[in-house]
């Protein structure tokens, strides 16, 4: 936990497995597979963001930050993490 990337994808991972316990309860939504997807996109950021530290590489870090948000994204869109909020 040295860098901004393991900070930042540690969070959205966290999310990610707090929204697939809240999702278990319950009839099923998703599917195991869209939070897979998810949780490499996640990975896949860090090591990138890590990679571009070390090697102080720009674009590593591009493909960090834009990996990073299409895996936002794609949570956003797909999973809908917002859904229901508004539902009361």
């Amino acid at each position: 936990m040295q860098t901004v990337y393991d900070w930042a994808t540690m969070v959205v991972f966290a999310g990610l497995v707090v929204l697939f316990l809240q999702r278990s309860q319950g009839e099923a939504r998703d599917q195991l597979w869209q939070y897979l997807v998810a949780a490499v996109g996640c990975a896949v950021t860090n090591y990138l963001g890590n990679e571009a530290i070390k090697l102080a590489d720009t674009t590593y870090h591009i493909g960090a930050v834009a990996l990073g948000i299409a895996t936002l994204a794609f949570i956003y869109v797909v999973l809908k993490p917002f859904d229901g909020l508004n539902s009361n």
